[in-house]
């Protein structure tokens, strides 16, 4: 019986002692071990064996990058207004040690430093620069966490400044002033709409005259020559009328002379011939000054035709 309550005094105390000795660590995360109340190593995630009761694990140290949420601060700009902060912080703990050692709790250490640095940051902008330098003022107060988190192990990813709230009444006066603005921003749009609308309607009336100006100079330039081809064409068959004419005329004096009939008798057949045309109410006759002259001599070629017709 006393065999086996030792046997299971034993088992007991190697699974205490395994306890205390096997360290399991997980992944991203490290530990700090002490040995005898001084540092002495890392433990890394896996597995790992201390020495009990000689070997202590002071800390853990989660390696993940972690956020730190600051508490709204209230801080006065240089127009001495009043203003409501909300930031927050990412950080990574990169030097396990230092983060130990160096500072009691690196967490409440990255709050007060970036209360403080907010303070001194906003104090020297007035409200309008705080309220569009989101930017600026993340920057300055990473800038200055880095200086302090650098002994510390710790470092510091990004600062995000999450809202700025202006007191109420300069927030209301503020919505106002947005709202004119918008007016005015729509009423300025409107305007130009109605001038681009004008000055559209104009060109387009300035094109529409335009190309009907066009459209009647190409129509006045194509009758034109229209008119002209058609007076031209007239002209050409005048011509040709006045050829055959001339030619029948021509052919016909031709014919008479070959007949036997001179000069005389021709010019008395033109008399003839003006007699018939001057019959008309309306033909005037113009005889020439030498046609005159042969007046005399109708006796004459009457009885020379005679004689012809008696021939």
């Amino acid at each position: 019986m006393s065999m086996w309550i030792l046997i299971g005094i034993i088992v007991v105390f190697v699974i205490v002692f395994a306890a205390l000795t096997i360290k399991i660590v997980p992944q991203q995360r490290v530990g700090v071990i002490e040995r005898l109340g001084k540092f002495n190593r890392l433990l890394h995630p896996g597995l790992n064996i201390v020495i009990p009761v000689i070997d202590q694990v002071r800390k853990y140290h989660d390696l993940r990058i972690q956020q730190a949420n600051v508490p709204p601060q209230t801080v006065i700009t240089k127009d001495n207004v009043q203003v409501q902060i909300d930031t927050i912080i990412f950080y990574q703990v990169v030097g396990p040690e230092q983060a130990t050692y160096g500072i009691s709790d690196y967490v409440y250490g990255v709050r007060n430093i970036s209360t403080a640095t907010m303070r001194q940051i906003i104090g020297k902008l007035e409200l309008d620069e705080t309220l569009s330098g989101r930017e600026k003022i993340s920057l300055e107060i990473r800038v200055a966490l880095d200086e302090a988190t650098e002994k510390w192990g710790v470092r510091i990813e990004r600062v995000e400044v999450i809202d700025i709230k202006p007191p109420i009444d300069i927030q209301e006066a503020m919505d106002k002033q947005m709202k004119a603005e918008r007016s005015k921003r729509a009423i300025v749009l409107e305007a130009e709409a109605a001038k681009q609308d004008m000055i559209l309607r104009a060109e387009g009336d300035k094109q529409s005259k335009i190309l009907k100006a066009e459209g009647d100079k190409e129509a006045r330039i194509r009758e034109a020559e229209g008119l002209g081809q058609a007076q031209e064409l007239e002209a050409v068959g005048q011509a040709k009328a006045i050829r055959a004419v001339a030619e029948a005329e021509r052919n016909r004096i031709e014919m008479l002379k070959e007949a036997g009939l001179d000069e005389s008798i021709l010019t008395y057949k033109s008399f003839e011939a003006l007699q018939e045309m001057s019959k008309g109410p309306a033909n005037k006759v113009f005889i020439p000054t030498r046609a005159v002259e042969t007046l005399g001599s109708i006796g004459a070629i009457g009885e020379m035709l005679k004689a012809v017709k008696e021939k």
